[in-house]
C-alpha cells in the first residue's frame, strides 16, 4: 500500500500534485503551513495506486511516494 509524504517546509501549494493525481486521491488542505500556503493533503488513502504522478510532477520535489506493507491479522 502506497503512502504519500509531502515535505510541508517546502510545499509551496502550487496544486500541481492534485490536478496531476488521476485518482483524486489529493485535494489542497483547507489549513495554513508554516510557510503560510495551502498545502495538499491526502483525502482518499483507499485511491492512491502509488503511481508517483504527484512526485513527478511537483517543481520543488516536496513528495515522496514509499510502499508500506499492511500489518497482516
Amino acid at each position: 500500500m502506497p503512502k504519500i509524504l509531502i515535505d510541508l517546509d517546502r510545499c509551496k501549494g502550487c496544486g500541481l500534485c492534485v490536478a496531476f493525481c488521476p485518482k483524486g486521491a489529493l485535494a489542497m488542505s483547507s489549513r495554513l503551513s508554516r510557510r503560510g500556503v495551502n498545502p495538499p493533503e491526502m483525502v482518499d488513502e483507499d485511491a492512491c495506486t502509488g503511481c508517483a504522478n504527484c512526485a513527478v510532477i511537483c517543481p520543488d520535489a516536496c513528495i515522496e511516494i514509499i510502499e508500506t506493507t499492511a500489518a497482516k491479522t
